[in-house]
């Protein structure tokens, strides 16, 4: 089935840190946010999406999930906000 989605890579080696785990300690609300969302039924967001992989790439639905709740754990619930904080904090941006 292949989908067309931009690759999310928690592992992913960069220069500074080595790895993203690296960032923040094992304890931190991020990786419970991560792991919750690991566990839930996402196939009505996958369902939205052309099966066929045509298209634009969309970011990971999972991704995007668990990036609107650690927002929204942390109190911002400003699509626009929680959008500048993202490009402000990415190691690509």
């Amino acid at each position: 089935m292949p989908q067309n989605f931009i690759a999310c890579d928690r592992d992913q080696e960069l220069l500074l840190p080595p790895n993203l785990r690296d960032w923040l300690p094992e304890d931190h609300l991020a990786w419970f946010v991560l792991a919750t969302t690991e566990e839930m039924d996402l196939s009505p967001f996958y369902g939205s999406y052309r099966g066929d992989g045509h298209g634009r790439a969309a970011h990971e639905p999972e991704m995007m999930l668990a990036l609107l709740i650690y927002a929204y754990c942390k109190g911002q619930r400003s699509s626009r906000v929680i959008e500048r904080r993202a490009w402000r904090t990415s190691p690509t941006a």
